[in-house]
């Protein structure tokens, strides 16, 4: 038998009251802003950007409110919510209850930046291509945030060494796991909010918890790894190697690599109980083909302008 980890992480980096405190999902956003903060003005400062330094913050503010904020949130509910929005559109304010995807996301930052270069006169192209450099730091940070919270939990993996027990799975348990843990309980306790709770200090409930849960795959740390870091690094490479790219390249290898990243990473990731497959895919999965189609559009547009951020480069 092999020891797996059972997830106990709390949530809530400070909490003021049960349901109420300071998450560690929104600390994610907040360090992801300030971090891409810094890596932007550190580019305008290298001359690798079509924004001066003194802009970059006005910039990154409006991108995060306009672009990341709206657009994952109005992303979530129409490409995972649609049903309930529809019927409530008044969903979409209601962000305590969760729900952001990162599809939306980006398309909201593509958005916000074409907006935003044509009231300030600048290229389309070279801004987003400084903007998707540092968009795959916020998406690590995001991911991280995600296995702390417990969801977007990765598939079953009984002989994984690294293989994870998440509570959370409790939320979506069916009658035959809910009896098991509900009978060997030795005290009643709400189900699932009460054992989730408990399994980050009860060392009988961790017990049981480990006897009952199915190991898995911690998906949110392969996509953090994939999606965020090695994106990332790709990235910053390829600006810093070649100062005067083709604007529009750097856009569109981002939205390939990060379509292809996620693909990969969804194969080991449990399906929401609530999303139905779309053509055998995960949806997530389904919506990455477009963005290789959009990569791809960016791309042939950078081969046919061949704008530099200098007129003097080669």
């Amino acid at each position: 038998m092999l020891a797996f980890y059972l997830h106990d992480l709390d949530p809530f980096v400070v909490r003021f009251s049960e349901h109420f405190g300071i998450r560690w999902y929104g600390l994610a956003y907040v360090l992801g802003f300030f971090l891409g903060f810094l890596l932007l003005r550190s580019l305008a400062r290298r001359g690798c950007s079509e924004l001066e330094p003194h802009q970059v913050g006005d910039f990154i503010t409006f991108a995060a409110i306009f672009g990341v904020m709206l657009g994952g949130r109005l992303g979530y509910m129409l490409l995972y919510d649609l049903g309930p929005f529809l019927a409530n559109p008044l969903r979409f304010f209601n962000f305590l209850s969760g729900g952001m995807a990162s599809h939306g996301g980006i398309l909201g930052l593509v958005i916000f930046t074409w907006c935003y270069a044509r009231k300030h006169n600048l290229s389309w192209t070279g801004l987003g291509d400084n903007l998707v450099v540092v968009a795959p730091i916020g998406i690590c940070l995001g991911r991280i945030a995600n296995f702390i919270n417990g969801e977007l939990y990765g598939r079953v993996a009984p002989h994984l060494p690294w293989a994870v027990q998440f509570p959370t799975e409790l939320y979506d348990a069916g009658p035959d796991l809910r009896i098991r843990v509900l009978e060997a309980l030795p005290f009643p306790l709400p189900f699932p909010e009460g054992v989730i709770a408990a399994a980050r200090d009860n060392p009988e409930v961790r017990r049981i918890l480990t006897e009952t849960l199915n190991p898995r795959h911690p998906s949110q740390i392969y996509q953090a790894l994939l999606e965020g870091l090695a994106l990332f690094l790709i990235l910053l490479w390829v600006r810093l190697k070649f100062k005067n790219l083709t604007h529009g390249v750097l856009t569109g290898l981002f939205f390939i690599l990060y379509a292809l990243f996620r693909i990969a990473a969804e194969l080991f990731r449990e399906r929401d109980a609530s999303q139905e497959p779309i053509l055998g895919m995960n949806p997530g999965q389904f919506y990455s083909l477009f963005m290789i189609a959009v990569g791809l559009a960016f791309l042939i547009f950078a081969w046919k302008r061949k704008r530099v951020s200098s007129p003097d480069a080669p």
